[in-house]
C-alpha cells in the first residue's frame, strides 16, 4: 500500500519562529523530511509552505518537488494582500509539482479579511482555474459553508480534522456535528492531519478514535485524507502511520488504501503512480 502524507512543512530559514508547537529549528529540509518518511514507511508527501515564518518556502517546496517528483508535490500560497496576486492565480497549476493553494487563515488579520469579504475574489478565481484550496476551516465553519455552497465546482479541503485548534480530547470535537453536516456538500473534503496533537493521552490516542470514526462515516474514504504535519506531532512519524493502519478496526481494505493516499491524490489531481 502506497502512503501519502497530506501535509508536511519544509523550510530553509526562520524569519519569525515556527508557529505553535512546530519544532523550533532554523530549517527542516526536503532531505531531512525524506529520511523521516523512509523510516516511517511513507512514500510521498504534500508540502504546505510555511510562508509565515519562511517567505521563501514556496520556492523551496517547488524545488523539492522538481528534485524528487515521485516523493513531493505542493499546495502553495501567495500574499493575499498583494494586488498582483489576482494575476498569479491564473495558470497556478502550470508550475511543475504545484497541486493547489493553502492558507491556514488563522491569524487575526486574515480572519478579519475573511469576514469582511476581502478574500471573496479568491474562491471564484480558484474555481475557474480548477485549483483545490485547503484551509483551517474549523476556525470558521459557517463562512466556509457559504463559500462551498456558492462555488460547487471548487474543491475545498478542511485542514487538521476540522477540529477546534487549541482544544484537546473531547473539547477538540466541540464542532463535530457542524463539521459532519458539511459532508453533504460533495466539493468538501477533510484532511485527517495532526490528529495525535489533539489528545493528552499517549499512543494510540484512543480517545480520538470515535470522533475520527464519525468524520470518516460522514465524508467516506474518498474525502478523508491521512496526514501528519509531522514537525509538531507528539509521537513518532511511524506511530502517526500505525495509528490509522493498525489501531482503527473500522478502517480496512480499499477504504484504508484510499485514506492513506489514493483519495488525496485523486482529489487534488496528483497523477501519482500507485501500481
Amino acid at each position: 500500500m502506497k502512503i501519502i502524507d497530506a501535509q508536511i512543512h519544509i523550510w530553509s530559514q526562520t524569519v519569525t519562529p515556527p508557529s505553535g508547537l512546530h519544532r523550533k529549528v532554523e530549517k527542516f529540509t526536503a532531505e531531512e523530511a525524506l529520511k523521516e518518511m523512509d523510516e516511517a514507511g511513507v512514500d510521498a508527501a504534500l508540502i504546505h509552505p510555511p510562508y509565515s515564518w519562511d517567505p521563501t518556502s514556496n520556492q523551496l517546496a517547488l524545488a523539492a518537488a522538481k528534485k524528487y517528483p515521485d516523493r513531493f508535490a505542493v499546495m502553495g500560497q501567495f500574499e493575499l494582500e498583494d494586488p498582483e496576486s489576482r494575476k498569479r492565480i491564473v495558470g497556478w497549476r502550470n508550475q511543475p509539482g504545484m497541486m493547489g493553494l493553502r492558507w491556514a487563515l488563522l491569524y487575526p488579520d486574515q480572519q478579519k479579511a475573511l469576514h469582511e469579504g476581502k478574500l471573496d475574489w479568491v474562491w471564484p478565481a480558484a474555481e475557474k482555474e480548477g485549483i483545490p484550496v485547503a484551509t483551517m476551516a474549523g476556525l470558521f465553519l459557517k463562512p466556509f459553508r457559504k463559500i462551498a455552497e456558492a462555488h460547487p465546482r471548487l474543491k475545498l479541503i478542511i485542514d487538521h480534522c476540522g477540529l477546534l485548534r487549541l482544544e484537546k480530547d473531547a473539547a477538540a470535537f466541540g464542532n463535530l456535528d457542524e463539521l459532519c453536516s458539511l459532508a453533504k456538500l460533495p466539493n468538501v473534503a477533510v484532511k485527517a492531519t495532526g490528529a495525535p496533537g489533539y489528545s493528552t493521552q499517549l499512543y494510540p490516542f484512543k480517545n480520538l478514535h470515535d470522533g475520527l470514526h464519525r468524520i470518516f462515516d460522514a465524508y467516506g474514504p474518498d474525502r478523508f485524507f491521512w496526514g501528519t504535519d509531522i514537525t509538531r506531532m507528539p509521537c513518532s512519524y511511524r506511530q502517526c502511520v500505525t495509528m490509522f493502519t493498525e489501531e482503527l478496526p473500522w478502517l480496512k481494505g480499499q477504504d484504508l488504501e484510499k485514506v492513506m493516499g489514493r483519495g488525496l491524490a485523486k482529489w487534488i489531481g496528483w497523477n501519482y503512480a500507485f501500481d
